[in-house]
Formats: C-alpha cells, structure tokens, sequence
C-alpha cells in the first residue's frame, strides 16, 4: 500500500536515516539544472546542452551504462574555476533544488530529527549541491560525488568513485562504521533502481515515488512505498 509518510513507527534513538537527494527530497534534478544554468551563462557550449538532453534521455530510460553517462557528464566541466562552480550550485541550490523540496520529505526530516536521528544525505550529486542544501535544510552530514580540483580548476575528473549505485551502498556502509551506527538500524530513502544497492544494505528501506524497476523490487520485498507530490 502506498503512503505518504513513516511517522509513528520509530522508537529507538541513536540511528541515521540516509536521504538521496535528486527526486527523493527535491523534485528537481541537480545535475539537469546545472547544466541548463551552466549553459544560459555561457559555460556551457550549445553541443554540451544538446549532449546533455541526449544523455538524460539514455539515462532515464536506462538505455546506457548509467555510471559511465555521469562520468562523461563530469569531464564537461574540465577547466572550469572552482570557484565558478560553486557559485553555480549555490545558484541552482537557491532558485531550482530548494523550492522544489517535497513537503513531505521535510515532514520526514523532522520525525526522524525528533527521534534524535543523525540525518544525512547520500547522493550522487557534487558536494557543492550538497553542501548547500543540507547547510539550508539544516541536514547534519552529507555522501557525495566530488570532484578533483588542481591550481583552482577542475580537471573534469572525479576523486574516487562517483557516489552511485554500488559505491552509494559501500559508503553508506563505511559511514555506519566510522560512527558507530548499525546499518540495520538506518533507514535510506531513494527513489531509483540505482538507489537499490543502499536499500539492500539498511533495515528500513523506503521508495519515495520510485521507478518502474524499483517499485517492482519494492512490491517483491515489501519495502515501503512512499508518494509525495508538490
């Protein structure tokens, strides 16, 4: 049965509930945005903005290795000053990601705070995103994608493994670790069939508006199924 929230069935303290980011607690997608604000202000080339549409379309139907489109999606960005960056995602952050935040993702946020939860975000999306929404959201530590930076300038490389799929679940596992949390006790939110790996590794799994091939893996293993609109 879908609902809407998990309120009224935590009653324990001392454990995290990690949240995905893009269309789990914003409808909005941080890397789409970034590359339109990146093209109207002229950081982007006109061939990068079509790529991109291009991209996103082989990324939401699944009809490409979805790590490697990223990937490539990063390597755009090559030679662009750090600093630049970061003004682009506090811009994005402020007039895209942060109007477009589920009433009920706060509402969720807010039941998990006051069952004294660490709250953390566990996205693919770059740091400088997710610095800023969780500094906004008043959200307690973040998991992201970062990007490697020489001499002020960003290579168009990451540093590691982007945060995805496989990688989001290792490091949902290292942060449990580090800071004394079981994993059994945490609860993830996503909304993907890429969030899957993370979902598998937690005791409260929760699909928030969740794909095709999520809300199927969902119904088979009877994980929650949340529906939020704005």
């Amino acid at each position: 049965m879908e609902i809407i929230s998990s309120v009224t069935e935590v009653n324990r303290e001392n454990y995290i509930a990690f949240f995905d980011l893009d269309q789990t607690i914003t409808k909005a997608i941080s890397g789409r945005a970034l590359v339109v604000a990146g093209y109207k202000k002229g950081l982007f080339t006109g061939w990068d903005f079509v790529n991109a549409i291009f991209l996103s379309f082989l990324f939401r139907f699944k009809l490409k290795n979805q790590y490697r489109i990223v990937v490539d999606m990063v390597r755009w960005v090559k030679g662009m000053p750090e600093n630049i960056m970061n003004d682009l995602c506090s811009q994005v952050c402020h007039e895209i990601l942060l109007p477009s935040v589920y009433r009920d993702a706060i509402t969720e946020i807010e039941f998990h705070k006051s069952n004294n939860a660490r709250i953390v975000i566990l996205s693919s999306a770059l740091k400088g995103i997710c610095i800023e929404m969780a500094k906004s959201l008043k959200i307690d530590d973040i998991i992201c994608s970062e990007l490697e930076v020489r001499d002020g300038l960003l290579t168009g490389r990451p540093i590691g493994r982007l945060c995805f799929e496989e990688e989001k679940a290792l490091r949902l596992l290292a942060y449990c670790e580090k800071h004394k949390y079981l994993s059994a006790d945490s609860w993830y939110y996503g909304d993907s069939i890429s969030d899957l790996p993370a979902l598998n590794k937690v005791g409260y799994p929760v699909c928030v508006n969740p794909d095709t091939k999520l809300r199927r893996a969902a119904i088979k293993k009877d994980w929650k199924i949340l529906t939020w609109v704005n």
